[in-house]
């Protein structure tokens, strides 16, 4: 392998945050040039061999261009890539001239996109690989904290108000649950990823048919010969190209996972600032939250992650535009921007499985601001049990609601002035309601920690479906 370093770009030029800052190292292998230049070969290296076995070209061709199938030489083909102005060309350029015996059959009847889309959908499989054994590690590890957590009581909020109690590891269960949609799905899409196969300049392989007229193989003979080398299916048609649908598949599986961590990062946000207070990001030791306020923890990571997951979910629409908009057999507009669309969507998401796997295992949860915000508002939402009770005892339901209405919103009232929540000590006063209940019947019914219905037993039910579904 020759490498080589590039004066065009050093740090006093643009260089990608995806070069250095956002992805995973493994993601940034897959969509580098030098492991495309690799698969490029093995599609050629596959094709000879296919071709030589048909006898189309000569074994020993055929063993010489896979001797040299890993000599990537990227300063020759780049050298190459100057004067010609085609990348593909020139690594099939610098592959022929070290191929002494096999390097004048090399490409042998193909157009480019039956070595580049090939190797595209290689490359989507194990770019999804990742993604999959991420999204399983942070399942995993999120199912865990959902059974420790199922019966931890705290307020619900609907419309950022408070609501009616439920648990923590409830919570939690309803981004393993969209998660574990996410899985599905994207292990669906990831079955159903296929290569254009080798069909020729408009998919109908006519020059593998001429290639091949005097002898005893078919164009489908040598098309199963090379997919099968490749470990690849192949689209049963095709244009030039594989059909771009494929693409908008698996950018918008992956913007659907995007969605479901965005939402957690959110979420996040909110119960990390002082109102609530009861989550907070893991904070390092000497980490700076602002530049003027010393005293800031900012939740960077959730932002970072709903930053990141709003990109994502830009992508769809030109993956979708390359998709409907290709005329006929195919045009060439939407290859430059899949050299960004596709590494950037993986980078993006493998960036944010590795944020947000650390989100929800790190996570601080601040039971006393829990607790504070039940005592406080929990007791509203606990006004429903006593309602059902009063009525079932006996009372007019309807009187009962105005009553428990006024004082709710005289309790409502104390605690924005004051903090402290009167409600009980109203509801106790009251002739007519301690008249069908008595005063610790009513505290034991206001208690609104027990007030969280079938939450945890459901809880647990999703963390056993997340396990049952990784297994």
């Amino acid at each position: 392998m020759a490498l080589v370093t590039d004066d065009r770009f050093d740090h006093t030029t643009f260089l990608s945050p995806f070069s250095w800052r956002y992805g995973t190292n493994d993601m940034r292998r897959i969509w580098s040039q030098y492991h495309q230049r690799l698969l490029w070969r093995r599609v050629w290296t596959a094709l000879a061999e296919a071709q030589a076995e048909l006898g189309l070209i000569a074994d020993e061709q055929a063993r010489d261009i896979r001797l040299h199938m890993a000599d990537i030489d990227l300063g020759r083909a780049q050298a190459i890539e100057a004067e010609i102005h085609h990348d593909l060309m020139a690594e099939l350029r610098a592959f022929a001239e070290q191929c002494a015996v096999g390097g004048g059959v090399l490409h042998l009847g193909a157009t480019s996109a039956d070595i580049q889309d090939n190797a595209d959908a290689l490359r989507l499989i194990e770019a999804l690989d990742e993604i999959l054994a991420a999204l399983k590690a942070l399942l995993a590890g999120l199912a865990d904290r959902i059974d420790a957590t199922a019966e931890t009581a705290c307020i619900g909020f609907t419309h950022i108000q408070p609501a009616e109690p439920t648990t923590l590891g409830y919570r939690l269960a309803q981004y393993g649950q969209d998660l574990l949609g996410d899985w599905s799905e994207l292990a669906r899409v990831r079955g159903l990823v296929r290569g254009k196969g080798i069909k020729g300049a408009v998919g109908t392989g006519a020059s593998y048919a001429e290639l091949l007229e005097a002898l005893p193989g078919t164009p489908g003979d040598l098309e199963r010969g090379v997919m099968d080398r490749l470990g690849l299916a192949a689209f049963t048609v095709t244009t030039q190209t594989y059909p771009r649908k494929q693409d908008w598949l698996v950018v918008n599986a992956l913007a659907g996972l995007a969605a479901s961590l965005s939402k957690f990062a959110l979420d996040l946000r909110v119960l990390q600032s002082p109102p609530f207070g009861e989550w907070a990001e893991p904070f390092r030791e000497k980490q700076v939250g602002s530049s003027a306020m010393p005293f800031k923890r900012n939740p960077i990571t959730a932002e970072k992650i709903n930053s990141l997951a709003r990109y994502l979910a830009s992508l769809p629409r030109v993956a979708w535009d390359n998709a409907a908009l290709s005329v006929l057999e195919r045009t060439l507009d939407d290859s430059a921007n899949r050299r960004l669309v596709l590494p950037e969507v993986f980078l993006t998401a493998s960036e944010l499985l590795q944020a947000s796997r650390r989100l929800f295992a790190e996570m601080r949860v601040d039971l006393g601001a829990v607790e504070r915000n039940l005592d406080v508002w929990g007791t509203f939402s606990a006004v429903e049990r006593v309602l059902m009770q009063l009525a079932r005892r006996g009372a007019d339901r309807q009187e009962m609601h105005e009553r428990l209405r006024q004082h709710s919103m005289t309790a409502w009232a104390q605690v924005a002035e004051t903090g402290i929540n009167p409600l009980y000590e109203l509801l106790a006063s009251d002739s007519d309601i301690v008249a069908v209940m008595p005063p610790d019947e009513l505290r034991r019914l206001l208690d609104a920690r027990a007030y969280v219905g079938d939450a945890p037993r459901l809880a647990r039910v999703l963390a056993a479906q997340i396990r049952q579904a990784l297994d």
